[in-house]
């Protein structure tokens, strides 16, 4: 069993790249542990709800073999900030597994751990965040789902499925 933390924004967090990549992981055996700005009842964009387990500044990266982040709304405004920047490049440091899908993948990059690595984002249809993605070091594919080394993005809910199987398959089962 290996212990993940999943990073999700408390308003807006994207329900089917939480619900799905956590039910796919839990299936394969292993421990979810849910952090987000304020601890109780998180509110995804679609309206269901998810209990958060502690704050985002408990999250101690030695007690886990992932550190994940989920994609919405509520993503950037919520998760691209300095403690979660730092909290992503410690575990990066200690070789743990690192996941983004949808948006949250910008995060890795402003963090700086894109830099030279192949990765995917959500983007709109004018793509106009992708300027700022490469100009932090990423190597946009366009693809669902990219793995680079310890590094894995997925570019948005219909990616859900593919990229928990990515995370379960880079964790060892």
């Amino acid at each position: 069993m290996k212990k993940i933390a999943m990073l999700i924004a408390f308003h807006g967090f994207r329900d089917e790249e939480y619900f799905e990549p956590k039910a796919i992981l839990e299936a394969a055996g292993h421990k979810i542990t849910t952090a987000s700005t304020q601890k109780g009842i998180a509110v995804g964009k679609l309206g269901t709800k998810a209990n958060t387990d502690c704050l985002i500044s408990d999250i101690k990266t030695e007690d886990y073999d992932a550190v994940t982040l989920v994609g919405g709304p509520g993503a950037m405004p919520e998760l691209d900030n300095s403690e979660t920047h730092d909290i992503l490049i410690k575990a990066s440091k200690e070789g743990k597994l690192i996941g983004a899908i949808c948006i949250s993948p910008m995060i890795l990059a402003h963090a700086g751990l894109l830099k030279g690595k192949k990765a995917t984002v959500w983007t709109d249809s004018e793509k106009s965040n992708i300027p700022d993605f490469k100009a932090c070091g990423a190597k946009y594919t366009e693809k669902n789902v990219e793995t680079d080394c310890n590094i894995i993005t997925a570019n948005g809910p219909a990616a859900a499925k593919a990229y928990a199987e990515a995370l379960v398959k880079a964790l060892g089962n």
